[in-house]
């Protein structure tokens, strides 16, 4: 019996965490090289990625028709003007009117603002144009089993910090000191390992989100209370195995 048990243990201690936990998703090796935190902690606002759907408003001489300063009354009333919406396509382009199709993938919207009111400015009388990201969000998986978020992102500058807080922010059992932010292309993505253990990580914790950013919590495995999961099927079967060898026995002297 104890050569059984102690077997039981050997292997469940040498198929360690995957056994223990095997929900633990995105893992990556001892050696993986995270990129750089540095670069994306100077990016201060989102850029507008592929699949993106954003509200496209376009008015002439500077915006003048946007606020109607000759409403009754002598209140300002918003000028409703068309919203148009658009989907960043796979090539990164947005086909627009009279422009037709323009690059803003990678652009933050400020960036695509100027870009298409110089190009509008061929056709439009001091064109400004107003651009808003509609379907931003990113997927929080908080370091609590099958406790996940995909969470809208109406801010630009929302950071990770924040989106974590908003998503309700970590569960007792999380390792906060192994924080995941994966972004990119799923064939080549990259990603940043972040610290809030500490004060110090805060400034990690600046970054600024990006839209389908996977923010991953790796949870903390309670390898006793686990253990004592895993093996008690086994030890249950173990003792009715030898219940009954004992009761064999017995009965044959």
């Amino acid at each position: 019996m104890k050569k059984l048990v102690i077997l039981i243990l050997g292997t469940v201690l040498i198929s360690s965490c995957g056994f223990l936990r095997p929900d633990i998703m995105l893992k990556t090796k001892r050696d993986f090289v995270y990129s750089p935190i540095q670069d994306s902690i100077s990016l201060k606002e989102s850029k507008i990625t592929v699949n993106d759907l954003i509200e496209f408003r376009l008015f002439s001489n500077d915006g003048f028709k946007l606020i109607d300063l000759t409403s009754v009354g002598g209140s300002i009333v918003a000028n409703q003007s068309a919203v148009l919406q658009y989907i960043v396509e796979n090539t990164g382009m947005v086909k627009l009117p009279v422009l037709g199709e323009v690059k803003i993938a990678g652009l933050t919207i400020r960036e695509a603002e100027s870009m298409l009111e110089e190009k509008y400015a061929q056709f439009y009388v001091k064109p400004f144009v107003l651009i808003k990201v509609t379907n931003k969000r990113v997927v929080i998986f908080p370091g609590a089993g099958a406790i996940a978020r995909v969470l809208p992102i109406l801010n630009n500058h929302t950071s990770v910090i924040e989106a974590i807080a908003m998503s309700g922010g970590l569960p007792e059992y999380a390792k906060a000191y192994k924080i995941k932010i994966i972004r990119g292309s799923p064939q080549m993505p990259l990603v940043y390992l972040i610290d809030l253990s500490t004060i110090q990580g805060i400034a990690q914790g600046s970054m600024i989100v990006q839209a389908n950013d996977i923010i991953y919590v790796e949870p903390r495995i309670r390898f006793s209370a686990e253990l004592i999961k895993e093996i008690e099927p086994l030890l249950v079967m173990a003792n009715t195995a030898f219940l009954v060898y004992t009761i064999y026995i017995t009965v044959r002297h």
